[in-house]
């Protein structure tokens, strides 16, 4: 990376004089990422290579935003295995722990971590490319050292370490980080509770019979997921007992809802029929009923017969045509009160002879 002296001409970034001194070189340390478009750089790359003496820095002075002229240059560093939110909240931490600061994060190999913590899920190479996509890194240090050193901290300009207090013990130390505490530069941030690494490796082991059964019927062989012959036709098996519960489940539901469909069209045709029921049967009653229109009519109709049948009598001081004072005989036309026809027929016949009696009198 080029240096500029001060006083230089603008644009030449070469120094009037080689024997200016290095107190007179400016700063040219990598800035902040000020877009998150593209992954975050590795160190190898584009490492830092300010030739101008790196003063050490205080935490009151680092949380005032001094030097100006530079960012803080904080590192965390880890293995970051099965890359998880409690990372991410770690590094949102060391990024904000200061003003102005580049965070750079250091991701131990696998031959590193598989000698002193244990096997990993992820590849180094997986593992680089997480914290590279990570918002808050500026930048990534591949095949990091398990334990910072003087040289280390120098060449990559560091000003603090930032990690959780809890001592780390490990490679033979209780705490790995108890130098970098003792010399002022460690930073503590705070570890997020309900989520690591090893929670994540034991809900695998807990459930390793459902996770080996999906990704058999994903479509995974035995051989890459380590399963015996035997196993691998014991899920095969119990996969084929879950499709068959489904589907057994599915035509419950189904049934299930078609009895109810049945039976919310049976409550209304029977609300339906009981109304059309009590219609008919107040109709019924109505016409037919002791006090319905039937009775009335059937009374009026009898009513109209009978008098049909029992005109009412003559006067008694109807005129006479000059008849004898002897009692004469009754004429044809008047019905004896005393023996009415005994039926219809009589009556007609009665009434066929007054007719007749009628005519003869013409």
């Amino acid at each position: 990376m080029p240096v500029r002296a001060a006083g230089a001409e603008s644009g030449t970034g070469i120094p009037k004089s080689p024997s200016e001194t290095m107190e007179e070189l400016e700063h040219t340390c990598p800035q902040p990422r000020l877009t998150l478009t593209a992954p975050a750089p590795f160190a190898d790359e584009t490492s830092c290579q300010c030739q101008a003496p790196h003063e050490k820095l205080t935490i009151a002075q680092a949380r005032l935003g001094t030097p100006v002229d530079r960012p803080v240059r904080v590192y965390a560093d880890g293995i970051f295995d099965l890359f998880h939110a409690g990372h991410a909240r770690a590094l949102m931490q060391a990024k904000t722990l200061f003003p102005n600061s580049y965070l750079l994060v250091g991701v131990c190999s696998d031959d590193l971590t598989h000698k002193f913590k244990g096997f990993t899920v992820m590849s180094e190479t997986e593992r680089y490319e997480a914290l590279r996509h990570c918002r808050y890194v500026d930048e990534v240090i591949r095949d990091a050292p398990w334990t910072l050193t003087p040289e280390f901290l120098e060449k990559h300009k560091i000003d603090f370490v930032a990690h959780d207090d809890i001592p780390y013990s490990s490679a033979g130390s209780d705490d790995v980080y108890k130098h970098i505490k003792e010399a002022g530069m460690f930073v503590p941030t705070q570890r997020t509770e309900g989520i690591s690494t090893s929670d994540i490796i034991t809900r695998i082991v807990r459930d390793y019979d459902v996770y080996a059964r999906r990704n058999l019927q994903r479509g995974y062989t035995a051989k890459e997921l380590n399963v015996s012959f035997i196993n691998e036709k014991k899920y095969r098996f119990q996969n084929q007992v879950d499709k068959m519960k489904e589907k057994v489940k599915n035509v419950e539901e189904k049934s299930k809802e078609f009895v109810y469909k049945v039976e919310e069209k049976s409550h209304d045709l029977i609300q339906k029929w009981e109304e059309k029921s009590r219609e008919f049967i107040g109709n019924f009653l109505e016409l037919f009923g002791p006090d319905g229109a039937w009775k009335q009519m059937f009374q009026e109709r009898s009513g109209r017969m009978l008098q049909a049948f029992s005109p009412r009598q003559s006067p008694n001081s109807s005129p006479t045509r000059g008849r004898s004072p002897s009692r004469s005989p009754s004429p044809p036309w008047v019905i004896n009160k005393t023996s009415p026809p005994s039926s219809p027929k009589a009556a007609s016949a009665s009434l066929s002879s007054m007719s007749e009696g009628d005519e003869d009198e013409k």
